[in-house]
């Protein structure tokens, strides 16, 4: 039931991040993600060396 109900919320956050209309959305938005991704990747043990890399894939991916 919860994993439903997170399920849904996750998706309205995706929906409702698309009727933004400021121009910088996108800006402000890649960078939420990459503190997410890095303090993700730093609140955890740390992980294997391949959620490392995949992190590390992400946060370049969002410099660029």
């Amino acid at each position: 039931m919860y994993g439903i109900a997170g399920g849904v919320c996750l998706a309205l956050y995706g929906v409702i991040a698309t009727f933004q209309s400021f121009p910088s959305f996108g800006r402000v938005y890649a960078a939420y993600e990459g503190i997410f991704i890095l303090l993700s990747l730093l609140w955890g043990d740390g992980g294997s060396t391949k959620k490392r890399q995949i992190c590390m894939i992400g946060l370049v991916g969002l410099y660029v």
